[in-house]
């Protein structure tokens, strides 16, 4: 659900449906000799999504899989605790994606894909799909945006559209800028969205650890949304590695 918020709602999409899909391009992956298989853990002081918080401010240990083909077709497997209203009973998010992702040249690179958030053990159906989609500019400039007709665990439509750019210092720090509107249904929430932004330094202090700082910012509308301990500005730190 990715929020505070939370409405009974039918359910769609069965999971099993899903994790076929994501079994498919996995043994897709797995039969190709150039398949690469790479994986990423993190340790943060705060799960911060779209500029909310999903754990109330409390820290979260993540991790996540992938496996991709020479094709560009990939599937991923990505976990978190998280921390919702009481009433939902929420404490776990996995996140499935199947997707296509390939430089089109030297320059420009594209994502597809289709991810469900899925919410085990919880009190109210939460689960939902959306479908995303990346341009990356030589690595370091990107456009994103990602859509579903059951955006936040409820029956009615939602766009999230963001830009962001990182900037290199040396080898070792880098700056990560990035500006996002979400657009959503009235049918969702009192408001048509909500905007937000974040800034974070990374210190690639030893291969294949990172550490990262980031300070997130959101508007009045985000406040009216989700409340003021979910929603406004907040630091994050987060010790992650990838491999």
């Amino acid at each position: 659900m990715k929020q505070t918020l939370f409405r009974q709602r039918e359910a769609r999409a069965p999971l099993i449906a899903f994790l076929s899909a994501i079994v498919g391009a996995m043994s897709l992956g797995s039969n190709t000799k150039a398949a690469d298989f790479s994986g990423n853990a993190a340790l943060t002081t705060d799960y911060v999504w779209r500029g909310s918080t999903q754990t109330q401010g409390e820290p979260a240990v993540q991790a996540g899989f992938k496996v991709a083909g020479k094709s560009g077709l990939y599937a991923s497997v990505w976990s978190s605790n998280v921390k919702f209203a009481a009433e939902t009973r929420a404490n776990a998010e996995l996140d499935f994606t199947v997707g296509w992702g390939k430089a089109l040249n030297d320059d420009w690179a594209v994502d597809v894909n289709v991810l469900r958030y899925q919410y085990p053990a919880t009190a109210l159906d939460l689960n939902w799909i959306e479908f995303n989609g990346t341009l990356t500019y030589k690595d370091h400039y990107w456009a994103a945006v990602g859509h579903s007709n059951e955006a936040l665990g409820y029956d009615a439509a939602g766009t999230y559209v963001q830009a962001g750019a990182k900037f290199p210092i040396n080898d070792a720090f880098r700056i990560e800028v990035s500006v996002a509107h979400y657009f959503l249904s009235d049918e969702v929430v009192a408001r048509s969205g909500y905007s937000h932004a974040q800034f974070s330094g990374v210190w690639a202090f030893k291969d294949p650890f990172e550490l990262r700082v980031t300070a997130h910012a959101t508007d009045s509308d985000a406040k009216a949304i989700f409340g003021d301990a979910y929603a406004g500005s907040r630091i994050e730190a987060a010790l992650q590695a990838s491999f």
